[in-house]
């Protein structure tokens, strides 16, 4: 068994901002949120691809790669798996193969971002301990609401299990089952990084077989977008934390393009 999943079927886990936005519509969450304290932030979708960090911010030794949104190594038509918790199913679509809601996939003022730009940063000194970034934009205080709505995941989704259909090669065939997986979703104590207004992290395990895949993530809120950075583990080297200065150099990138489009719009 490898060290660390080096590009993870898992990938499209980092959609799982849209896939929460789908499930809960537009609820408005208690409170005054920053970003729509500021309307005038918004980055436009190439001004968001523009902010995403480069190997130049990070310095030597790290690589960066931008990808096209969506696009992971998983395959189509495997089945929908299902949770025995209605409340934990969007973490479910968002990491299952062709899961997530992605841009476009509703129209504008639906809740869902406008704008996603999605990134792998890998480290010399750590081949195989890549961390994978999504940034995306929203509207209206919708960031805000979308980082509550996961915040109030971590009590009915601390475990659950799913359930998932055999394979399409396997159906019909005698003997085939399905696959029950047991899931572990827990908060992590995550400072919140300086020019942010507001941060997340959590771990979220998948325990089917006899291997245990974790995946830890830091979502971070920067006015009207949040960027989230998730590393995998497997059972023998469970993922770490996100390298907090690929974090802090993408959150001070982001507020600095923010508040040059605020500035032009005066």
């Amino acid at each position: 068994m490898p060290r660390r999943p080096a590009r993870p079927s898992l990938v499209p886990f980092l959609c799982f901002v849209c896939a929460l936005a789908l499930a809960t519509g537009c609820t408005t969450v208690g409170g005054r949120s920053d970003d729509r304290a500021v309307p005038g932030r918004e980055l436009s979708a190439a001004e968001l691809r523009t902010a995403a960090v480069t190997d130049a911010d990070l310095g030597s030794g790290y690589t960066v790669t931008v990808m096209t949104p969506g696009h992971g190594d998983t395959g189509q038509g495997s089945g929908r798996e299902t949770s025995d918790v209605p409340a934990c199913q969007p973490l479910l679509d968002a990491v299952a193969p062709g899961g997530g809601a992605g841009p476009g996939s509703a129209p504008p003022g639906a809740g869902l971002p406008y704008a996603e730009t999605d990134l792998s940063v890998a480290r010399a000194a750590d081949p195989g301990g890549a961390a994978y970034g999504a940034l995306v934009g929203y509207r209206s205080g919708r960031a805000a609401q979308v980082q509550a709505e996961l915040e109030k995941l971590f009590g009915p989704c601390a475990v659950f299990t799913s359930t998932a259909p055999p394979p399409p090669a396997e159906r019909g065939k005698k003997g085939a089952q399905s696959t029950h997986t047991r899931h572990r979703l827990a908060q992590a104590d995550t400072p919140t990084p300086e020019g942010a207004d507001a941060a997340t992290g959590f771990t979220l395990t998948n325990e089917s077989g006899t291997a245990v895949l974790s995946q830890r993530a830091v979502l971070a809120r920067v006015g009207p977008a949040l960027a989230v950075f998730t590393t995998f583990g497997v059972t023998s080297e469970p993922a770490a934390a996100p390298d907090e200065r690929i974090v802090r150099q993408q959150v001070a990138k982001l507020r600095a393009a923010q508040a040059r489009t605020a500035q032009s719009k005066k």
